[in-house]
């Protein structure tokens, strides 16, 4: 069975940090949340959501790929309906991706732009999508890699837990293999740190909590422009 270490840190530019991880190991559920909002909102909306999607795992023994996705729009909900209940939560939401372990399964979920990584033996496997403009809209009109860095809706998300509109949960089920690892992280490591340099961290034959703190400073030494927040599964941390 993988285990899970986590680090989040506030990055070298940011006031305070609103990203949020959880370790569920009883349930084999580990989660990172972005938050979004204003002032201390954005953590508000990523507690919330990951606390949602918990406790509605830890209830349904089924522990599906339709439990996951089911938790995740209840959490939608129940940002939703904080921010209308409390004006100075108005607006607030967040990105949140999960991996849920379920015997020789992996139930990976994701909404907005927090990512799921998955690695195979010394390579990656799998790359989650992200619900943003540049991926879902940009890509499409043909823009070059380059325009879509630099495209002033680079940022801009198309769907996020506590957003307005249609709600979209991404999700794919994966084989676990004995060399299976897993990497989950928010826009503050994948947005700074290449893929590439984040496969050479993950495919070294270390501990988990040292590809952590690695991948970490990697994103701080890049200028560390966002909070940043990593989860990562594998055997023997």
């Amino acid at each position: 069975m993988l285990q899970a270490f986590g680090l989040t840190d506030i990055g070298c530019v940011r006031r305070n940090n609103e990203d949020v991880f959880a370790l569920a190991d009883d349930i084999n559920l580990y989660l990172v949340a972005d938050g979004m909002g204003g002032a201390q909102a954005g953590e508000v909306a990523a507690g919330l959501a990951i606390e949602a999607v918990v406790g509605h795992v830890r209830q349904d023994p089924t522990r599906s790929a339709f439990t996951l996705s089911t938790a995740f729009e209840q959490a939608h909900q129940q940002v939703l309906s904080a921010a209308a209940r409390d004006e100075e939560l108005r607006g607030m939401g967040c990105t949140l991706v999960a991996a849920l372990l379920d015997g020789r399964s992996i139930l990976l979920a994701t909404v907005g732009d927090s990512r799921a990584y998955v690695f195979g033996d010394r390579a990656c496997e799998y790359i989650s999508s992200d619900q943003t403009w540049v991926n879902e809209v940009g890509r499409k009109l043909g823009l070059s890699a380059a325009e879509l860095r630099s495209h002033p809706l680079h940022h801009v998300l198309t769907v996020a837990v506590g957003s307005e509109g249609a709600f979209r949960v991404n999700s794919v089920t994966m084989p676990l293999k004995e060399e299976t690892r897993i990497l989950l992280c928010t826009d503050g490591l994948h947005d700074i740190v290449s893929d590439s340099d984040i496969v050479d961290v993950m495919i070294q034959s270390r501990p988990s909590d040292w590809k952590c703190r690695m991948l970490v400073e990697a994103a701080r030494h890049a200028g560390g422009p966002d909070n940043i927040t990593v989860v990562v599964l594998q055997d023997g941390s």
